[in-house]
């Protein structure tokens, strides 16, 4: 789950022995006062709070890369520049992976400029289908 950003809040035993609930959220909500609590029937309560910000408050700009106002010839002469043959001499595999990685990110900081770009509302599961469906109800 965590490959996905995912975490798993249920960790003791909600049916008998067993885990039966799940309470999964992306690692920037966050779940409070989590409490297997009273019995029902074979299974068990959960009482918990979930803290969540309103989409429409955010103000936070963040920075992204300007991929249209790259200049790709100063990368290239920059990675160009460097002898690869004597930085990874000796070298393993990873290792030449690890240094390769790390010159193209110190082209890309040189040459790539950044811009600074809103928050959006996006919401993948709301897709074109469902804002037509509900225009439609809204109009009939």
């Amino acid at each position: 789950m965590n490959t996905n950003s995912l975490q798993q809040h249920v960790n003791e035993p909600t049916g008998g022995n067993n885990i039966l609930d799940l309470i999964m959220t992306t690692t920037d909500l966050s779940i409070n006062g989590l409490e297997v609590t009273d019995k029902i029937g074979d299974n068990q309560m959960i009482d918990f709070s979930l803290e969540v910000q309103d989409p429409n408050t955010r103000t936070q700009h963040k920075q992204v890369l300007d991929y249209k106002r790259v200049n790709f010839e100063l990368m290239r002469e920059e990675r160009g520049s460097y002898n690869y043959e004597v930085l990874m001499s000796n070298k393993n595999a990873e290792e030449c992976f690890m240094i390769l990685k790390e010159k193209i990110a110190t082209a890309t900081e040189h040459h790539m400029p950044r811009k600074i770009v809103r928050p959006t509302n996006n919401r993948p599961w709301f897709s074109q289908e469902i804002k037509r469906l509900i225009n439609a109800r809204q109009h009939s």
